[in-house]
């Protein structure tokens, strides 16, 4: 690639379509003769539904059909028992969705939705996760596809003889994506095939898995995601709300809007899993690991598995001869956990940096040199050194720019007025994945260019990246360039998740542009005046022939906090990360990544917690009047920096993903700071009001 817009900050491309409301999402494109869906929740946690009362719905004025499991279109088994909508009288878990009510408006649609009659036959339930519970059990592997448990050397015998210990448990609430956009689509049927209009994450998959369920091939399935208002992880395949409106739509055989409710994102879209995470360190007295034990709890549904892959973080994060991590799994009647940004790394890092700042404590050496001390060339758990591995230089500069030799390691040291002030400081990495794509490039005769992928753009500004790196690939300005994304019926490309959509993408953009350009010095009289010519590659082969070589994304984050002595309050003063991330595409899209991974972390460690009332098996903070999220008055100064890092082993483009690498260490750089402030370790997020009241009576 020649150097030019990659690396320069450009505003988004659609950015003045968003702010002027001229960028349409999955139930704002004009649609003839429109209908709309409204869910209807089941009211029981565990049971079987008896009887359908669809009579009071149907007389109101504009209701069309009320869509359950004994008048469904039917769908095929597929591997996710969650997408099985409507299919069978049996309730999993509170809240799933048990039928849908389709009207000429969306306020018959809701009324009627309140007026179906379900009588249940309700079975006892099991809700809550703890360490010992008796349906324990171990999942063949954790997400995605990790082994569910390594041992390297002895870490009974190694923690047993060393000199320093530390045991700890940590323990993370359910945590629930928000995305400003809810799970929406628009379904239409034509002759036999789909159009939807959807809000997700990647349009591919949607559209796979559509064709499976309506035994279709994937030719009479388009699925249209141009913009996306944000998913965090929840939009990742598709989900409830396109599927139960392909199925109304069908119904009653005119297209349907179906947006979910704020309350129904509560469960059924998927969530982080709580945690019950055990650490155990062993050191020298000098700070050298000798041990490492991390030892995940989590929950998953009766319906389908999703083991979250939580202690993976601590296998390559810190060297030690004697290493162990396990995960244990329990089906509770709850609804299904899925992705949240970082899913596994997030709340593991959570742990194991905490627990290193306990052990930091123990030994009496600075958490920084702590981390740098016990850094590794060599992939503890793979055994080949990274193809670049820059946590040390992120401390280092991080600390430098935070003024971190500055610090007072003594607890309540620092006070001003009723305010107790403490730092604190956690390392982060993230795998810089990259799966097969495809893209085309077109040259047309007026020399502009046309580059299309089902690439999705969630509000990340991945549309301006690919932009930008198509611009450089083709060797020409930016503004002669083209891009088109969101659309199935374009080259197909992975979901944007797993910080992996810019490596995958770019990796196809950057090969079909350089196919593009040969094909035009072949060419002898170059693009004809009436047409075009297109170059389509797929990178398959290139990605699967790649050496599976351990690389990842650095980070630390950088926390000063004030803690109130008389009630409890905390308050994130300055938050500063830097990062090592592979060459940066567009500075401005990505301090923006950054910043909102690190407020991200802010929300987990201070504001947000599913609270679940066992008798109901129901979350009941379920709206963002009682689930509390960062606010900006509580991110008072945050900044972020990444150092200029180039990997050859990565992809033609050297990006690695930033969407999530920005929150895997924040929580435990608060909880830490904390700490330092108050000289009181919280090991259970939320860091609440009432877990630090008292203060003010400690010596």
């Amino acid at each position: 690639m020649s150097a030019g817009a990659v690396g320069r900050a450009y505003p988004r491309l659609e950015g003045r379509e968003k702010v002027t409301g001229a960028a349409r999402y999955a139930v704002e494109y004009p649609v003839d003769d429109v209908s709309y869906g409204w869910a209807v929740p089941a009211a029981v946690v565990r049971g079987r539904i008896t009887r359908v009362d669809a009579a009071p719905a149907l007389a109101l004025p504009g209701v069309l059909a009320v869509v359950h499991h004994g008048n469904a279109a039917r769908l095929a088994p597929g591997s996710d028992r969650e997408l099985w909508l409507l299919q069978e009288p049996v309730v999993h878990y509170r809240g799933q969705f048990v039928a849908v009510v389709v009207a000429t408006s969306l306020e018959a649609a809701r009324e009627g939705a309140r007026l179906v009659g379900i009588d249940y036959d309700a079975g006892p339930h099991s809700t809550v996760l703890t360490s010992d519970h008796p349906g324990l059990y171990r999942p063949d592997h954790v997400n995605p596809s990790y082994p569910t448990d390594t041992a390297e050397g002895d870490f009974d015998a190694g923690y047993a003889a060393a000199p320093v210990r530390m045991d700890a448990t940590y323990r993370t609430p359910a945590y629930h994506n928000n995305p400003m956009e809810p799970h929406a689509t628009t379904a239409q049927w034509r002759d036999g095939r789909l159009l939807v209009h959807d809000s997700n994450q990647g349009a591919s998959s949607v559209q796979a898995t559509l064709a499976d369920l309506f035994e279709l091939p994937s030719e009479s399935v388009r699925v249209i995601a141009e913009h996306v208002g944000g998913g965090f992880g929840s939009k990742g395949y598709a989900k409830a709300a396109v599927v139960l409106a392909a199925l109304a739509a069908r119904q009653v055989d005119r297209p349907v809007r179906l947006a979910l409710t704020r309350q129904q994102l509560f469960g059924p879209i998927g969530y982080r899993t709580p945690t019950i995470q055990r650490v155990r360190l062993a050191a020298d007295t000098d700070g050298r690991l000798t041990a490492i034990c991390h030892d995940a709890i989590s929950q998953t549904s009766t319906l389908h598995e999703f083991a979250e892959q939580t202690a993976v973080y601590t296998r390559s994060m810190y060297a030690a001869p004697h290493r162990r991590t396990t995960h244990r799994l329990v089906r509770l009647d709850v609804p299904t956990p899925f992705w949240m940004r970082a899913p596994g790394e997030c709340p593991g890092a959570y742990a194991l940096e905490s627990a290193m700042d306990e052990l930091a404590t123990a030994v009496g050496m600075d958490p920084v040199e702590l981390r740098v001390r016990n850094d590794a060339e060599v992939d503890p758990d793979q055994g080949q050194p990274f193809t670049s591995r820059n946590l040390v230089a992120c401390l280092r500069e991080g600390a430098r720019r935070f003024g971190w030799a500055d610090r007072d390691p003594t607890p309540r040291a620092r006070r001003d007025g009723r305010w107790l002030i403490g730092t604190g400081v956690a390392g982060s990495s993230y795998p810089a994945r990259a799966r097969p794509s495809s893209a085309a490039a077109t040259a047309r005769a007026d020399g502009g260019f046309l580059v299309r992928i089902n690439a999705t753009d969630i509000g990340t500004g991945a549309r301006t990246a690919m932009w930008q790196v198509a611009a450089d690939a083709l060797g020409v300005p930016p503004e002669r360039v083209e891009i088109r994304i969101g659309d199935s019926d374009l080259p197909v490309a992975p979901v944007a998740g797993g910080s992996m959509g810019t490596s995958s993408w770019s990796w196809a953009v950057v090969r079909a542009c350089e196919a593009l350009r040969e094909k035009l010095r072949n060419a002898p009289d170059g693009v004809p005046a009436d047409g075009e010519v297109t170059a389509e590659v797929s990178t398959e082969e290139e990605v699967g022939g790649q050496p599976m070589l351990p690389r990842y994304a650095y980070g630390a984050q950088f926390v000063e906090v004030r803690v109130d002595v008389d009630t409890g309050e905390v308050r994130v003063n300055r938050m500063l990360g830097v990062f090592a991330a592979g060459r940066v595409v567009n500075p401005t899209t990505a301090r923006s990544q950054l910043i909102g991974g690190m407020t991200m972390g802010i929300s987990m460690a201070l504001h947000e917690e599913g609270v679940l009332d066992e008798r109901y098996g129901d979350w009941v903070n379920h709206d963002l009047a009682t689930y509390h999220i960062t606010g900006c008055a509580d991110v008072e100064r945050i900044e972020a920096h990444w150092i200029d890092e180039q990997d050859a082993e990565l992809n033609p483009a050297g990006v690695k993903g930033i969407g999530e690498i920005g929150i895997v260490g924040a929580a435990a750089a608060i909880a830490n700071a904390v700490h330092h402030a108050t000289g009181v370790r919280i090991r259970e997020l939320p860091i609440r009001l009432d877990k630090l009241l008292g203060l003010s009576a400690l010596a």
